[in-house]
């Protein structure tokens, strides 16, 4: 991405972790650190900072996470941790946006501190006054908004 590639925030997030419905993890009120990593993992490859971080302030605890499986995308990972025993790491409003999550996983807050971050739309300069892409900007950033003030 160049300097003259045009950034606009759409909204913050987090990660949470998600486990099938019925695993040991499901209703825990807050799962300890102990607990987390006593489970395998299954994560997508975005998000690197916030899981070199995790992987950090769990090993202050002298315990260790292990990445059973690396999958392409959230949505497989969140199948993954459907249809398994593993602890997938996902973002907070894809888990929020996804239907059959709600009756099928359990999604709780990490047990360690992690960064958020911003999820945002960019372009290059020439599209800036294009009115086709100029309008999808605007509804994209419309249905962020309203998914964020919506809670999910």
């Amino acid at each position: 991405m160049g300097p003259e590639i045009r950034v606009q925030a759409l909204f913050r997030d987090r990660y949470l972790g998600v486990v099938r419905k019925g695993h040991p993890l499901d209703l825990k009120q807050d799962v300890t650190i102990e607990q987390y990593a006593a489970y395998g993992h299954v994560v997508a490859p975005y998000g690197r900072q916030t899981i070199d971080s995790l992987d950090a302030a769990i090993a202050l605890s002298g315990l260790e996470r292990t990445t059973v499986a690396v999958v392409p995308s959230f949505p497989a990972a969140l199948a993954v941790a459907r249809a398994s025993d593993l602890v997938a790491l996902l973002p907070a409003s894809f888990v929020n946006t996804q239907p059959a999550a709600a009756v099928s996983v359990y999604a709780f807050e990490l047990p360690v501190a992690t960064e958020g971050f911003t999820v945002s739309q960019m372009w290059h300069p020439r599209l800036e006054n294009d009115p086709v892409h100029r309008w999808l900007r605007q509804l994209v950033l419309r249905m962020c908004r309203q998914q964020v003030s919506l809670g999910l």
